[in-house]
C-alpha cells in the first residue's frame, strides 16, 4: 500500500464497515495490506484486538469534535 492512499483524509462517503455510519478511522491490515473502515465506536470496541494486526491505523475521530467556522457576512 502506498502512502498516499494510507494518508488520504476520509471523507463523508467513507462508511465504517460494520455499521454504515461516516468512517473516522482507517485501518491497514499488515498480512494482506486490506483496508478497514470504522466510525469511532466500532475502532475502540475492535482496537485492542485488531490493532497489533495493523500496519497503519490512520484516526481521524478528533474532527468529531472540531466546530465548524463561523461565516462571515
Amino acid at each position: 500500500m502506498t502512502t498516499a492512499v494510507a494518508d488520504r483524509t476520509l471523507t463523508a462517503a467513507d462508511r465504517c464497515d460494520r455499521c454504515g455510519a461516516q468512517a473516522y478511522v482507517r485501518v491497514v491490515l499488515e498480512t494482506s495490506g486490506g483496508e478497514l473502515l470504522f466510525c469511532g465506536h466500532h475502532a475502540r470496541a475492535v482496537e485492542a484486538t485488531l490493532r497489533p494486526k495493523t500496519s497503519e491505523w490512520h484516526d481521524e475521530t478528533s474532527r468529531l469534535h472540531e466546530k465548524e467556522p463561523v461565516p462571515v457576512d
